[in-house]
C-alpha cells in the first residue's frame, strides 16, 4: 500500500482521537493577556507604568522599548480599566506625559503610593491615562506624533498627549 493510503490515515485518526479521549499528550494552556507598548519611533524609549493595585496606587519602571520593538509592561489579564504611563524618549529628550502624578526614580523601581513623592526621596512625574475599555489585553503604539491605543479588536488615537511635550502646567493629582 502507498504511504498515504486511506487505511493508514484512518488508523492515524483513531490514534489521535484515542489520545484526546484518554488525556494523552495534548495540552491546552490558558490564554493570558498583557499590556504592551510598541515603539514605532526612531529612538529607544523608557516606560513607567502606574495603576491601582490591591495595596493602593503603585508605579513601576523602567521598561526599555527599542525602535520597532514592543515591551510587555503588565503580564496577564488586566484587572482594571485605567492604567497610567510616562514614556521618555531616551535620545531626543522628549516625553509622553500627562497630569496624573505618581512617584518615579531614575533606577528600576516599584513604588507604593502617590503622595509625598519628593519627601520620600522620589521624583514626582506626570503620567497620561490609558483607558483599556475594560478589556483584558491592550496594546499602546508610540509614534513620532502620538501614542495609539489598541484594544483586542479596535484602536483609537489618543487626543492627549498629542506629542512629546514639556510637563503640563495644568496638574491633576491622583486620589
Amino acid at each position: 500500500m502507498a504511504s498515504g493510503s486511506p487505511l493508514k490515515l484512518h488508523r492515524l485518526a483513531r490514534v489521535l482521537v484515542g489520545a484526546l479521549l484518554l488525556g494523552g499528550p495534548v495540552s491546552i494552556s490558558p490564554a493570558y493577556a498583557d499590556l504592551r507598548v510598541c515603539n514605532q519611533t526612531g529612538n529607544p524609549v523608557s516606560i513607567a507604568l502606574g495603576y491601582r493595585a490591591e495595596r493602593g496606587w503603585q508605579s513601576e519602571g523602567w521598561w526599555i522599548a527599542n525602535p520597532q520593538q514592543c515591551a510587555t509592561v503588565y503580564q496577564g489579564d488586566l484587572p482594571g480599566r485605567y492604567y497610567y504611563m510616562f514614556v521618555a524618549d531616551d535620545i531626543g529628550g522628549g516625553a509622553w506625559d500627562g497630569g496624573h502624578f505618581m512617584c518615579t526614580r531614575d533606577e528600576s523601581f516599584t513604588i507604593f503610593g502617590v503622595d509625598d513623592c519628593l519627601a520620600r526621596g522620589y521624583e514626582r512625574t506626570g503620567f497620561f491615562e490609558v483607558d483599556t475599555e475594560g478589556k483584558t489585553d491592550w496594546l499602546l503604539e508610540l509614534t513620532e506624533t502620538s501614542p495609539e491605543d489598541h484594544g483586542s479588536d479596535e484602536g483609537l488615537l489618543l487626543d492627549d498627549p498629542s506629542a512629546p511635550t514639556e510637563p503640563d502646567t495644568d496638574t491633576q493629582d491622583m486620589q
